[in-house]
């Protein structure tokens, strides 16, 4: 709910407030919007942000240790930059990192791994495959199975040793809020940067069309729900056929926006329609 004049929403179960996390054990969302079109020509930090979500869709803690490594990496920096550089304190807020840092490049590693499998396994849709890297050195470590407490160990060790460059820097260049998210088109064996606006909005998809499907097997957790806002106006006849299809296939509740109504058509008798207008909800006969 959103209070009139309140800075931010609130979120309450059964009447009492909670974190915004807690809604993960209740519900878990997978979306794509306009703004991520541009995903693959933006930065870094805008992938590792996408990223991070398909993570915490899965490991709800993924967020709790991405915010516990990157409040140690701020007041770690402050005291690099502003002093005093107390060295007992700066090796234990180094601890805390290669901690929660380690903790989160193995998440990342094995929800690369489960979504890499899922998309090598999608091989007959109509939507290009991807290959895809996680180009930080501490993911890469966790992919290739390295030690929980030997990762841990080279991060801490990585701190230390980058303290005076991090202070002359003023930001920190060594850990997991480091790396990237690389995307290569497998048919054309080209980086998803290189490839058409189309191509790039169809590998996403898939993307998240596979996140959609391994979140649905998932035991003990809820089902996904799927947002999908103007995707069918990027794709085909044939795609969009097949996305509906696809979405059906799945038994996902999922809510598909648009603004041309006939976009949608391949979808009546199977989906409800309904238009927007201004604050009114109008429903379509015979959706």
């Amino acid at each position: 709910v959103e209070s009139a004049g309140a800075a931010r929403r609130v979120v309450r179960l059964e009447g009492e407030t909670v974190p915004p996390g807690r809604l993960a054990d209740h519900q878990r969302q997978v979306w794509l919007t306009p703004a991520q079109d541009r995903l693959f020509l933006e930065g870094a930090g805008d992938r590792r942000r996408f990223f991070d979500r398909l993570v915490f869709a899965a490991e709800p803690t993924h967020a709790a240790h991405a915010s516990a490594y990157e409040k140690s990496m701020r007041e770690r920096l402050r005291l690099l930059t502003d002093g005093p550089a107390d060295a007992a304190w700066l090796t234990a807020l180094e601890a805390r990192m290669a901690e929660a840092g380690t903790l989160m490049a193995d998440a990342r590693a094995r929800t690369l791994a489960a979504l890499q499998a899922e998309i090598d396994s999608r091989g007959e849709r109509p939507f290009p495959q991807a290959r895809m890297t996680l180009t930080g050195d501490w993911e890469r470590m966790a992919g290739e199975g390295l030690d929980f407490a030997e990762i841990e160990g080279r991060l801490a060790r990585a701190l230390a040793s980058a303290r005076e460059r991090d202070a002359a820097a003023g930001r920190s260049l060594t850990g997991p809020h480091r790396g990237d998210l690389e995307v290569i088109h497998a048919e054309k064996d080209r980086p998803a940067a290189e490839c058409s606006t189309g191509e790039q909005k169809a590998l996403i998809l898939n993307l998240v069309l596979a996140q959609g499907a391994r979140l649905s097997r998932a035991e003990s957790a809820p089902n996904p729900i799927l947002l999908l806002d103007e995707v069918a106006a990027h794709l085909d006849r044939r795609r969009r056929a097949a996305l509906f299809d696809e979405i059906e296939a799945l038994g996902l509740q999922a809510f598909l926006t648009g603004t041309d109504e006939h976009l949608f058509e391949d979808l009546k008798g199977r989906a409800q329609g309904v238009r927007v207008d201004g604050q009114a909800l109008t429903m379509l006969d015979g959706e």
